[in-house]
């Protein structure tokens, strides 16, 4: 069906007030899942990020790169092994994480933003400091967790009008360096940020009361309310340490946090600049 220009300009009218309410707020966008292996949709993210940021929000993009990561390593014969979730990292599995992340995953989204006609720079936690990490445990090697958060990269990068691109490593005190999950790097970003809002892309339409029905989308959640649905099993698996995050993020002062189906275009712009909103709110 083809669109009219009135069609378009009563779109555009619609989310003005969306565009106001966000103008100069600062959105983190966590980019995973399929929305980072399918080229099309790939092209179409950064394109509404770099919307978003030529109408005045202030975009930090925080990306991991599992699947790439885990493909590298079964290239140079490496073995992936994960406890409860997490990725067991070696020295030897540090360094391919290290160049797949700061290297090819986060240059290759600078360069899609710039070709969509944005500004981007590129980090990793490591430049500046801006994620001192701290180490999980002996067994999970260089896994880190979050200790610290410097915003102040992010925010120089941000006044100069460029988009952060900003890749989930760390470092601690004395420069080794880790493997942080983007979930946790994502929402403490964000929390130290004082972020409007954060929204995680997944493989999932969001929250689903019966995780084989669609159309039980729970459209949103309060802070208390998450430990209940985690402990009904509405909340299980590997969505728990998603939701965990989203919950840190608002206990650290963002206003609100979105989990999102990824899979589906344009669906930043959907859940920031509609009345639709097609995911789970947490708030």
């Amino acid at each position: 069906m083809n669109v009219t220009t009135a069609e378009k300009a009563q779109v555009l009218t619609q989310a003005l007030p969306y565009i106001q309410k966000y103008k100069s707020q600062t959105i983190v966008i966590k980019y995973g899942g399929s929305a980072m292996l399918d080229e099309a949709l790939k092209k179409t993210v950064m394109g509404d990020i770099v919307l978003l940021s030529q109408v005045g929000v202030k975009v930090v993009l925080v990306h991991g790169g599992g699947p790439e990561i885990t493909d590298m390593l079964g290239k140079l014969k490496i073995e992936s092994k994960f406890i409860n979730g997490i990725r067991q990292t070696s020295a030897e599995a540090m360094e391919v994480v290290q160049m797949v992340l700061a290297g090819k995953i986060n240059k290759d989204l600078v360069g899609l933003i710039e070709s969509c006609g944005g500004k981007a720079i590129g980090l990793s936690g490591i430049d500046g400091h801006l994620i001192e990490a701290k180490k999980i445990s002996d067994e999970l090697g260089f896994a880190g967790d979050v200790a610290k958060i410097n915003t102040k990269p992010i925010d120089d990068v941000l006044s100069l009008g460029y988009i952060p691109v900003i890749s989930s490593l760390g470092c601690d005190k004395r420069g080794s360096v880790y493997n942080v999950n983007a979930d946790t790097a994502a929402a403490r970003i964000a929390g130290e940020l004082k972020a409007h809002g954060m929204i995680s892309l997944t493989d999932i339409k969001g929250i689903l009361r019966d995780r084989n029905d669609e159309n039980s989308l729970i459209s949103e959640i309060s802070v208390g309310e998450a430990p209940r649905l985690i402990l009904e099993g509405v909340i299980e698996g590997g969505m728990i340490p998603k939701v965990d995050c989203c919950v840190d993020a608002i206990r650290r002062g963002v206003k609100r946090v979105f989990i999102i189906d990824g899979r589906v275009p344009h669906s930043i712009l959907i859940e920031m600049l509609s009345n639709e909103g097609i995911g789970t709110m947490f708030y």
